[in-house]
């Protein structure tokens, strides 16, 4: 999305947000009609929030590793 959303509402081609993002058309206006109707402070929250369940995601992953590791070392006990 823009750094700022209101540039390309303010009468700036997309084209030239495009390029001067690095992101294609296509990028550009999936984004829009994703993020069209969120403030700022929303945006802010999705982004944390996304950060925070990717976190928890990875630690999840860690602990059932170390479950599945567990159960095996015990099953070669027994």
């Amino acid at each position: 999305m823009p750094r700022n959303p209101q540039e390309a509402e303010g009468g700036k081609k997309a084209a030239d947000i495009c390029r001067e993002m690095g992101v294609s058309a296509q990028a550009f206006y999936s984004w829009k009609r994703r993020f069209a109707g969120l403030g700022l402070t929303e945006l802010r929250e999705l982004r944390q929030l996304r950060e925070e369940n990717r976190k928890l995601k990875t630690l999840v992953a860690d602990l059932t590793l170390d479950k599945h590791i567990l159960r095996e070392v015990l099953s070669k006990k027994a």
